[in-house]
């Protein structure tokens, strides 16, 4: 009977979260980033992840990438339980994060960037050449497929706006066929234009079925594209609200003065 129930919890939980997390702690010296921390991504949701610095935002998106390993915990990615030893492993579950500083080539145009690490190539006469005519195909493809503005898949990145390489950094992940994105404050360094256009992406990428979890100060953009958001603060879960029925104070009040009874 135990047996039966735990199958059922199981099946229900694969069908509601792209992601689950369950008590996620860790240390670094003296110092507890992380104390108990759940967290749970629905499939097909934007949630957003807030706190103050050294809140453990950071942290705990790191430990789901398979970037930091925790001390304690366990975490599901649809519905299995998965063991995230370094980033490959995530990303071989379909996870992709993009860091605040954004790891992409400045000295690359968008495809060699959309591709690196999946180049592909052809043979002739018995040598091996870079196939760019179908990656430049097929980035601009992707590029069309996502909406994003970019004139040109031959575009060299460094010539790029900020919040255009946030784009090819976006179109990379979704090129790796990733289906979790995790993304560290995207707009922090764009102008209000450019983070209207990317907020735009994230909805238009959630509307098609990406789970995202965004990491951000800016409570506003959560507000206005997202569906629930998580509060963390010293490390440990606070609270998560539904946006639809939430304001800028309900959830300031959670990241300065946490949880008023205990609850998370």
């Amino acid at each position: 009977m135990f047996s039966l129930l735990k199958a059922i919890v199981s099946i229900r939980m694969s069908i509601e979260h792209a992601v689950e997390m369950r008590g996620i702690s860790k240390r670094f010296g003296t110092v507890q980033a992380l104390n108990g921390v759940d967290l749970e991504l629905r499939r097909g949701e934007l949630l957003g992840l807030v706190g103050d610095n050294a809140a453990g935002k950071s942290t705990l998106m790191k430990t789901l990438y398979g970037s930091v390993i925790p001390d304690a915990g366990e975490i599901f990615v649809e519905g299995q339980k998965a063991a995230l030893r370094n980033p490959r492993d995530a990303q071989a579950l379909g996870l992709a994060m993009i860091y605040q500083d954004l790891a992409v080539f400045n000295n690359l145009d968008v495809a060699a960037n959309v591709f690196t690490g999946r180049e592909y190539t052809k043979r002739v006469l018995g040598i091996t050449f870079l196939d760019k005519k179908r990656m430049y195909a097929e980035s601009e493809a992707l590029l069309s497929r996502l909406r994003i503005n970019i004139s040109s898949p031959k575009l060299l990145v460094e010539r790029m706006s900020g919040g255009q390489r946030q784009m090819v950094a976006v179109a990379r992940a979704i090129g790796f066929d990733a289906t979790i994105l995790i993304m560290d404050e995207p707009t922090a360094a764009l102008g209000v234009k450019e983070a209207n256009t990317l907020l735009d992406l994230m909805s238009e990428l959630r509307d098609q079925g990406i789970s995202i979890i965004l990491i951000t100060h800016r409570i506003s953009d959560v507000l206005s594209i997202g569906d629930r958001v998580m509060v963390l603060k010293g490390g440990e879960r606070q609270g998560v609200l539904d946006v639809a029925d939430s304001t800028l104070e309900d959830v300031e009040y959670l990241i300065v003065r946490g949880r008023p009874d205990g609850s998370s």
